[in-house]
């Protein structure tokens, strides 16, 4: 099937190392707590420590916002009990937060308790009736007495719903597997159902091993090899590899013991069972316990396994795992973590001058979408065709996902002008000519040595990096690009602890009228200082939290201290016409941004006409029916609207015409031009269009005399900038006011 796979999500990779093997008995109930009251958090954590429910400790998660545990909760899995805050940065924010649970996760067997410090937000009756939620309580009647007992009923009930869905889908997969079962497709889920199925005939979680004897042998004939072919929880990255290569020396011996003495094993912490099939093949699981088993429990899964042991009895079993571990079975290449094997070959083998070039199909999902899978697969056939063809056999080719191949050989060989030269003649598909461009990333193995696995990430970066840049050329990888990359990672880990922990703050920049100087406004600006004193530019860290979603809830946090900001300044008696705050596209086109917005200006008791939204140009082309419907909202709260970095975009000018909008605002680049030989034509002429559609137009980065008088020659309204006044605090604002008078 051809596929269009998420790059981001072809590189990752849970690694299992001896000591988290070594404590695979310490499981944990997941509990989340989620609430914007950082006592809360404690008090909760406090309360329930070193408690123990049905013989498991609690693993404690923390979020803080809605935005955060949408990022968190993306990520996770086996939560079993989620204490959730009704009220956060909005009033629904936790309501809406059990929906996202609900229906996009799909968490059916999560347990919830709404928590509330102010019950009249979700009255109890309205929430339970409307909402898959299973407790509502007020934080002041959850003693830890109470709480504890809520959390055990609640993981109790978790715990039953999972073994339940445990024992239906394993039962499925073997059923479904059993009945094609001398077909290859039903192989690996058969593999995978019998781990689900034991574990949920003993009541336990599902974490194991399966292993089978391939055909390769060791030392002697009577000695042979092992693979794992199916693996659940803890193991599921040991997959398809030798036994004898398993960190942990218990899985070891327990293999060995089992299969050499042909008997089924069981110790307090685990047990390994063996099928004993009429083949000549030996088939054991090793499956982590909580608990010993009863006796009665130990004679039920020998007469499982003997039953199995003959279902799994088949000659060519272990070579069809192989087959799919190992190739692509559409394109009948070698897949992802073959290919990785071959790059730790040449890496173990300290092979000279080679290298990965990663090949990605330009706009594959766009192919697939109008003329459908069946057409993609023939231009994954045709191209994996054409390259096999041109590279011989001395390149390893791979399919790595969707519509990406890898290739593997001498650099001389992989030069990525001759790749490119592949893809000038089209491909005909159903006697139809198809022309086909491609992007490509490539990794040379001289650097020092690393693993398979993290070859390919330096592959995928480099190939990220074409895809943003320019599609169909290509990027060789560097260091200077490998360290970027974990510098932009650090610094989005600092910036999310950084507004968790209130380092960033906000300044203030005038705004004035140019011909009577009075100051009519401030913007609000966002700012970040470092615990060592150093200041990140907003350049640096806005892409950032619009990249990882932090964004959202930093915008409504930035909102809410502009607005009572402004609250301030009015009840001082400062005669300002507003307050401006940048608006990121990503927040605007939240399906919540309008009552964010009106949930501030409720707050803090602003006046709607007192607040001034930035938008930059592009976004008013993005989405232009959502966009139009949003801006309608805000003018009838009666929210003044400017259009922020005018002239930059590519705002059709009959289209700008229809916004509701108040102001234009020059990008300071053309400001800084009126101090070059071109001069201001542009800010000029955007001055002269403001004039025509009657709008105000403001200019930002007036930085000396000559810009504030041409500005203001021109016919510019209103003006910002260094020159009059640099960003200032909040407690700065009314000497400012009083000097500049």
């Amino acid at each position: 099937m051809s596929e269009n796979l998420d790059d981001d999500a072809l590189f990752i990779e849970e690694d299992i190392d001896s000591l988290a093997l070594a404590h695979i008995s310490q499981r944990t109930w997941k509990i989340a707590i989620v609430d914007d009251d950082e006592d809360v958090h404690r008090a909760t954590e406090f309360s329930l420590l070193d408690v123990k429910i049905l013989n498991r400790r609690l693993e404690f998660i923390h979020t803080y916002s809605k935005a955060e545990t949408h990022q968190r909760f993306a990520v996770e899995s086996d939560v079993a009990v989620v204490l959730l805050d009704v009220v956060m940065e909005t009033e629904h924010a936790g309501l809406d937060l059990v929906k996202f649970i609900r229906d996009d996760l799909r968490w059916r067997e999560t347990r919830i308790i709404l928590r509330t410090g102010q019950p009249g937000y979700a009255p109890e009756e309205e929430a339970i009736r409307d909402y898959d939620i299973n407790d509502y309580k007020t934080k002041s009647e959850l003693t830890r007495k109470k709480l504890l007992t809520a959390l055990t009923a609640a993981i109790r009930s978790y715990d039953q719903l999972r073994t339940i869905e445990a024992s239906r889908r394993g039962l499925h997969q073997i059923i479904a597997s059993s009945a094609e079962f001398s077909m290859q497709d039903g192989i690996e889920g058969f593999a995978s159902g019998v781990i689900t199925q034991i574990a949920a005939l003993c009541g336990v979680p599902s974490e194991g091993l399966l292993c089978a004897q391939s055909d390769e042998s060791l030392d002697g004939e009577q000695q042979f090899r092992y693979h794992v072919i199916a693996s659940a929880g803890h193991y599921r990255s040991l997959i398809n590899r030798p036994v004898e290569e398993i960190d942990n020396p218990i899985i070891r011996d327990a293999f060995r013991r089992a299969l050499s003495e042909r008997t089924s094993l069981f110790e307090e912490e685990n047990m390994t069972l063996f099928f004993a099939g009429r083949g000549r093949r030996a088939i054991a699981a090793f499956i982590d316990l909580p608990y010993a088993l009863s006796e009665i429990d130990q004679q039920l899964l020998q007469v499982f396994c003997a039953n199995l042991g003959v279902c799994l009895d088949n000659v060519g079993l272990v070579n069809q795992l192989k087959n799919y571990a190992f190739r692509d079975q559409l394109l009948m290449l070698p897949n992802r973590l073959k290919f990785i094997e071959e790059i730790d070959s040449k890496i173990n083998s300290n092979a000279v001058q080679q290298m990965v070039v990663l090949i990605d199909i330009d706009d594959f999902a766009e192919i697939n979408d109008v003329l459908g899978h069946r057409y993609g697969d023939h231009i994954l056939r045709a191209v994996a065709s054409r390259l096999q063809q041109a590279l011989g056999e001395e390149v390893i080719l791979s399919r790595i996902a969707g519509d990406i191949f890898g290739l593997l050989g001498a650099s001389t060989t992989l030069l990525p002008e001759d790749l490119q030269r592949l893809f000038v003649d089209p491909f005909i598909i159903d006697d139809t000519s198809h022309a086909v461009s491609v992007s490509m990333g490539l990794v040379a193995l001289d650097f020092p040595p690393q693993s398979g696995m993290d070859v390919l990430k330096d592959a995928s970066i480099a190939l990220k990096r074409t895809k943003s840049l320019q599609h169909g050329s290509h990027t060789l990888f560097t260091r200077e690009m490998g360290v970027e990359i974990r510098e932009r990672a650090q610094l989005m880990q600092h910036l999310h602890k950084a507004f968790d922990a209130e380092r960033l703050y906000l300044m203030y920049q005038p705004q004035i009228d140019l011909k009577t100087r009075r100051v009519i406004g401030f913007e609000a600006l966002l700012r970040w200082r470092t615990d060592d004193g150093k200041m990140i530019s907003p350049t640096e860290f806005i892409p950032l939290a619009e990249h990882s979603g932090l964004i959202v809830g930093m915008g409504a946090w930035v909102l809410r201290t502009a607005c009572f900001a402004m609250v301030h300044l009015l009840e001082r008696n400062q005669h300002v016409e507003r307050m401006a705050v940048n608006v990121s596209g990503i927040q605007f086109r939240e399906a919540g941004f309008v009552q964010m917005v009106e949930s501030a200006l409720r707050d803090s008791g602003l006046v709607a006409g007192f607040l001034e939204l930035e938008i930059t140009e592009s976004v008013t082309m993005s989405g232009v029916h959502n966009f139009e419907e949003t801006l309608a909202q805000l003018k009838t709260l009666g929210v003044q609207i400017a259009i922020d970095d005018f002239g930059t975009g590519y705002s059709s000018l009959s289209y700008l015409e229809k916004l509701p909008v108040d102001r234009l605002k020059i990008d300071r680049a053309f400001v800084t031009q009126i101090d070059t030989l071109g001069g201001p034509r542009i800010a000029e002429l955007i001055t002269q269009l403001g004039s025509k559609l009657g709008l105000k137009v403001i200019a930002e980065g007036i930085e000396n005399q000559h810009h504030l008088d041409v500005l203001k020659s021109m016919g510019c309204d209103e003006g910002q900038g260094f020159f009059i006044a640099y960003p200032m605090l909040e407690n700065m604002m009314d000497g400012w006011i009083k000097d500049w008078k």
